[in-house]
């Protein structure tokens, strides 16, 4: 059996230090870039559905969104509808960053995928939408599974 994971990692770990690079001269991390694509998609999402879509746990994303709403990329709000829920909205400034964030992005892809042709690339990117789509459901499973054991 290959070594997956490591491959993914070591992948995912040096796209990290990429980023982290190439954002130095600006007041985003290496994984902001997630958080402004998804709030610009889905302007008033609540933090909990970022939490979910992006897979990462609550705490981290309200450090995140604390980050990007004090440097003006976010405005978090209390949802009219329900005071437990906040909705976060992008600034213009998030919306001024995405052209940024896209070149930057396909800059890194462009990096991993160099040598590739272009049959090679189609086809690895249809495996790897797979691999992702197969890691959302078992984790959504989970997750689903552990919220039905908290009730």
């Amino acid at each position: 059996m290959p070594k997956l994971m490591r491959y993914i990692n070591s992948t995912s770990r040096c796209g990290s230090a990429w980023r982290t690079e190439k954002l130095k001269n600006t007041d985003l991390g290496e994984s902001h870039h997630t958080y402004i694509f998804t709030v610009c998609r889905h302007p008033g999402i609540s933090q909990e559905a970022i939490a979910k879509r992006l897979f990462i746990n609550k705490s981290n994303v309200t450090r995140s969104l604390a980050h990007l709403e004090k440097h003006g990329y976010v405005t978090r709000e209390r949802s009219a509808a329900d005071k437990r829920v906040t909705l976060v909205y992008p600034t213009e400034k998030a919306f001024d960053t995405l052209p940024l964030v896209r070149q930057m992005l396909s800059e890194w892809n462009n990096i991993i995928t160099r040598g590739f042709s272009a049959e090679e690339l189609e086809i690895f990117t249809e495996m790897m939408e797979r691999v992702a789509h197969n890691a959302k459901e078992y984790t959504r499973q989970m997750q689903s599974e552990q919220d039905g054991e908290a009730e």
